[in-house]
């Protein structure tokens, strides 16, 4: 009798991945499809890419959608979920990943810049989070993505995008004791020096940040991808307000 082939981990769950047309997200809609996954992705601006990443799974046998959503817009991150539950059915695992840089000296940051980089990438968090808990049950799944550099500042001008992402942190920690008793676990992996298209393994931050990493090289996008599928799996239901540094070393 011929063996039968077990069924992919997260078959029958539907994910929504915020910012997934490109790099780290795009790497995260990829990998969570071919873990059995419907995904639903959220772009700006980048059509083609977020196009090109649904055919890409499509190719590849599994189901995806993408939706346009502004993440410093909270209608439309809630749009973008109540699209996600519309098409699939449901939703069981939210991977907050839309997000967006700010390099300049304290003083010379535009107040305009700050409450825009606030609005991605702490309100669009909230906001997508607050928003999914309402579909997800027991085994749901949170995963926001961080930055070691809420962890270690490893260059100056970037203080206003340290500020963000350690209030993910925060976030992350406290939520996990909400929503612990629902069955939901809550986690934010933490991704160091990675290769993408804002900063590229051979660009000028790699002079700054890349003697410090101690495996000698940038990550791959598919490589943070990984840790997020671990964290959406049902090996992973022990594991919540966790933040995982997933960063070759540079924070250790």
């Amino acid at each position: 009798m011929p063996l039968s082939t077990p069924a992919p981990p997260l078959a029958g769950k539907t994910a929504l991945v915020t910012g997934g047309s490109r790099s780290i997200g795009a790497a995260i809609a990829r990998r969570l499809a071919a873990d059995g996954a419907r995904v639903a992705l959220t772009y700006s601006a980048s059509s083609g890419q977020a196009d090109e990443v649904v055919r890409a799974i499509e190719a590849a046998g599994g189901c995806a959608l993408a939706i346009r959503a502004d993440a410093g817009d909270p209608a439309a991150v809630r749009g973008a979920v109540a699209q996600t539950v519309e098409a699939f059915g449901g939703l069981d695992i939210l991977v907050n990943n839309a997000a967006m840089g700010n390099t300049a000296p304290i003083e010379e940051v535009a107040f305009e810049d700050y409450e825009r980089i606030l609005a991605v990438n702490v309100t669009g968090v909230f906001v997508a989070t607050q928003e999914a808990v309402r579909h997800m049950t027991s085994g749901g799944r949170i995963i926001h993505i961080g930055s070691s550099m809420a962890r270690y500042a490893a260059f100056p001008t970037a203080s206003v995008y340290t500020l963000t992402k350690g209030a993910v942190s925060g976030f992350n920690r406290s939520l996990a004791r909400d929503l612990g008793p629902k069955g939901i676990t809550v986690n934010t992996v933490h991704p160091g020096p990675t290769d993408t298209d804002m900063n590229p393994a051979d660009g000028p931050l790699s002079q700054i940040v890349g003697p410090g990493i101690a495996v000698g090289r940038y990550g791959r996008p598919e490589e943070i991808a990984s840790a997020v599928a671990y964290l959406a799996s049902p090996e992973a239901a022990f594991i919540t307000g966790a933040d995982l540094a997933v960063d070759g070393g540079f924070t250790a």
